[in-house]
């Protein structure tokens, strides 16, 4: 546990299957419509999430949820051993935002992605909230795929997500519904 979370008194764990129906709620309450709930729902169910996490307070109740799916090199050349995964979505309940929850959430995570040995993670979100964390848009301007722009960024956890650059990236099929 991070400091961060034990100061808030949040635990985060790895989703369970019994987190599933609490965890679609949380999405569709954390988003203007039910897509990133059927996107999680998807990557899940076809195998393709890296790392699902969840948040809980001190009732012991969900209060955050985090997903990470594969994205695939494409092509060859050094980067074409990297594992790399996408950040999507990340979400708390709306009652329950802008308290740490989703600082604490991402921080766990990222630190267990590097422990799974992830090389590069990607995320499409607030160019003014993923940078705090270490996500760059300069370095995903070294990453060709279906995003651009400064809201798609990326953080290197190794030195090979920063070194084997650039690559071409495919996202998990799901993504597709978003482009």
């Amino acid at each position: 546990m991070t400091d961060a979370a034990a100061a808030l008194g949040l635990i985060v764990r790895d989703f369970i299957s019994a987190d599933e129906a609490v965890v679609r709620d949380l999405l569709i309450a954390a988003f203007p419509s039910d897509m990133e709930a059927r996107l999680v729902h998807t990557l899940r169910h076809c195998g393709a999430l890296v790392l699902e996490q969840v948040v809980l307070d001190t009732d012991g109740r969900i209060v955050g949820h985090i997903a990470y799916s594969r994205v695939t090199p494409a092509g060859v050349g050094p980067g074409q051993a990297m594992q790399i995964a996408c950040l999507a979505p990340v979400s708390v309940w709306p009652d329950k935002q802008k308290s740490g929850i989703g600082s604490v959430l991402i921080r766990a995570s990222l630190d267990r992605l590097k422990q799974l040995g992830e090389d590069l993670v990607l995320v499409l979100g607030p160019p003014a909230y993923f940078p705090r964390f270490g996500f760059d848009a300069g370095l995903a301007r070294k990453v060709q795929g279906p995003y651009a722009g400064a809201a798609f960024m990326a953080l290197a956890l190794t030195e090979a997500g920063s070194r084997d650059l650039p690559i071409e990236v495919a996202f998990a099929t799901p993504f597709e519904e978003f482009e």
